[in-house]
């Protein structure tokens, strides 16, 4: 890669925020109003509003950074193999904000392609550099710097120092599949016994962050998409925690384990 070509990640940061806060306030604006569904699942639900919302990231994103792609829940747009590209989620816990529920967030991150794919972070050879993550109505915008500290509304933050699984609590995701619900739903059975408490709280984007400054003290999924965990799974490491993860079968689809380091061998994964 061409030094004239790499990206600033401090303005990528800006813009990122910029982007996001943009989409926070249109959400806060529509939450309690009547939303038109783009299309309905048993377990999901797909509104117009997050196809739009996805669009004014990309314009936004890409008019300041035209030389990276975009890859998102909605869809991709630039070159599929460009050097940068923005992984976006532009309301993640659609489902909660459908029906009303303000918990839900916009999430965004930078990736950058791999000189060492072997080692790269995701299957297809990128890392993540930047990660904005922001929950609108409680105003809270997490941050991260490859590098630097993660930080929440500009507060540095640090994942919880709690070892004990019986004082711990672990959010679980569970995915709209059949196979992945049929494989968390024992584990579900035997971990309810073992920890303080188990939260299913409905964004995986805010799982992540809630492990990042200490609230939670774990989140797993076993069938999580990329877009989901890009910008809160650096947030993670950036706030001292561990972001496990392992590709799966299916488009940008992984098994996660989210914890402040010291938990994830006392959890006992599902297979």
């Amino acid at each position: 890669m061409r030094r004239g070509n790499e990206i600033n990640l401090q303005r990528a940061q800006a813009a990122a925020v910029r982007a996001a806060r943009a989409v926070g306030a249109l959400m806060r604006h529509e939450l309690h109003a009547t939303k038109r569904a783009q299309s309905v699942t048993q377990h999901d639900i797909k509104l117009e509003l997050d196809v739009y919302s996805q669009a004014l990231i990309e314009r936004s994103l890409r008019r300041a950074f035209p030389q990276a792609a975009l890859l998102g829940e909605e869809g991709v747009a630039g070159c599929a193999d460009a050097a940068y590209r923005w992984v976006v989620d532009p309301i993640d816990g659609t489902v909660n904000f459908a029906y009303g529920i303000p918990h839900a967030c916009v999430s965004i991150a930078l990736q950058r392609r791999s000189q060492s794919p072997r080692t790269a972070q995701y299957a297809d050879g990128y890392d993540t550099l930047v990660g904005v993550v922001y929950e609108p109505f409680c105003d809270e915008l997490w941050t991260a710097i490859r590098g630097q500290a993660a930080c929440r509304n500009g507060k540095v933050i640090r994942v919880s120092r709690r070892a004990n699984l019986a004082e711990a609590v672990v959010s679980i995701g569970f995915t709209k599949s059949r196979e992945s619900l049929q494989a968390m739903l024992p584990y579900f059975r035997n971990l309810v016994h073992r920890v303080r408490k188990i939260r299913m709280m409905g964004s995986a984007a805010l799982g992540l962050t809630y492990v990042a400054c200490g609230r939670f003290d774990a989140y797993l999924e076993c069938e999580i998409s990329l877009w989901d965990i890009a910008a809160g799974g650096l947030v993670i490491e950036a706030a001292g925690g561990e972001f496990w993860r392992k590709p799966i079968a299916g488009y940008h689809k992984y098994y996660v384990v989210a914890s402040n380091g010291l938990l994830r061998r006392s959890l006992r994964l599902p297979r």
